[in-house]
């Protein structure tokens, strides 16, 4: 049968691991999952406690709002204010999304078009990289750099990119701390960014899932604390990670009101929005938890520091990350020849350690595994010695 959309996909590297994963584990196997980026941290009691309290409500049962119901809208706009310091009206400058890659998804269907250009860095989460195709755009994809590059090497190529490209590029899209390679930027950074798509009328798209998730003193900034971001950017805000609700599918659409307001449009037409108890249960804790994501992450901070610390004593050393939950690992030079899905799969098969190749984040992630920080340090622990047991060229 003929589809659209879809027949240009290319087979899903993930789940190639993944069905390793599940074979072994079928045949007794204890394999330690370090790939998919699914938080095993608990959501928040209260958070949980109020779910329940509104699921009981059958008020509660009835088509919600796609926009998202007034009082979350509105708890989101007083965090921004509270964390960054910026001002965002809640009726016209944000929109409840069901997860950052549903909003992003839907957003690049108002956005970008057949003939419109998108630059995307390389490597990046698989989605921003096909939001744009599927919108029927094109994509050029921006070198963020090689291992150990600043933020300046990704600003040089994305000049080049666009300059380069014809048409001139409708929209940016960004992503820090970055997802995979952990790459992350500072505020005076973004202020170049927000004045390069002032002058040349470029819409930034800033997802910025690992708001919450940095180390070592860094402080992630938003986009939208720059001065004039708001004439050209919007940003997604997700309590995935931060909150370390993955399931709930709760996240935002902030900033400039002319875009909000298109994809709000598009959505009425698409859903009705989330569970309106989880939305509910998702207010509470905007407004009362402040503390959670500091929880939340003290333990991925501690998971860091036992899996690079480990991996340095068996002879893989990696430079430790200042955000996201992730840990970017080129091969070791002994084993680059294997190319990073081969690699993979030895990883699984030979030490029972779960990673994603990193060529299932583009051609630019060719080279690398990404370790997950999704078990507890024990965990780590164990699969830092598997590790040592398989990788014997590194001994």
């Amino acid at each position: 049968m003929d589809f659209r959309r879809i027949n240009g996909l290319p087979p899903y590297v993930f789940g190639i691991i993944d069905s390793i994963k599940l074979e072994l584990r079928r045949n007794g196997e204890d394999v330690i999952d370090l790939g998919f980026g699914n938080p095993d941290i608990p959501s928040p009691e209260l958070s949980v406690r109020k779910l329940a309290e509104a699921a009981t409500n059958s008020r509660n049962h009835r088509y919600s709002s796609s926009r998202g119901i007034p009082n979350l809208r509105k708890a989101i706009a007083d965090l921004y204010m509270r964390k960054y310091g910026v001002e965002i009206d809640p009726a016209t400058e944000v929109v409840t999304t069901i997860g950052a890659k549903e909003g992003l998804s839907h957003l690049m269907w108002v956005l970008v078009g057949p003939g419109d250009t998108a630059l995307v860095p390389s490597p990046s989460y698989p989605i921003h990289i096909w939001a744009p195709l599927f919108a029927g755009a094109e994509v050029r994809q921006v070198r963020l750099g090689e291992i150990g590059s600043s933020p300046e090497t990704f600003w040089e190529n994305l000049l080049e990119a666009y300059e380069s490209t014809w048409p001139k590029p409708r929209v940016i899209v960004v992503s820090f701390p970055h997802n995979p390679t952990t790459m992350c930027v500072d505020l005076p950074w973004m202020e170049r960014l927000v004045a390069f798509a002032r002058d040349r009328g470029v819409i930034i798209v800033h997802d910025f899932a690992y708001s919450d998730t940095s180390f070592d003193g860094y402080r992630p900034p938003s986009i939208l604390e720059v001065k004039g971001a708001k004439d050209v950017a919007v940003e997604f805000y997700t309590m995935t990670k931060s909150y370390s609700m993955a399931g709930w599918r709760v996240a935002f659409m902030l900033g400039n009101r002319e875009v909000v307001q298109a994809l709000t449009k598009l959505k009425t037409y698409l859903d009705y929005g989330t569970f309106q108890p989880i939305q509910i249960a998702a207010t509470v804790t905007l407004n009362e938890m402040d503390g959670y994501p500091l929880e939340v992450n003290a333990q991925y901070f501690e998971r860091r520091n036992a899996l690079c610390d480990g991996l340095e004593k068996i002879g893989w050393k990696i430079e430790k990350p200042k955000g996201t939950m992730f840990v970017w690992a080129p091969l070791p030079e002994a084993y680059k020849e294997m190319g990073s899905l081969e690699f993979s799969k030895f990883l699984a098969l030979e030490a029972n350690v779960a990673t994603s190749p990193g060529n299932g984040f583009g051609p630019g992630g060719e080279g690398f595994v990404r370790f997950a920080l999704i078990e507890n340090e024990k965990r780590i622990a164990q699969a830092v010695r598997n590790l040592k047991r398989a990788l014997v060229k590194l001994n």
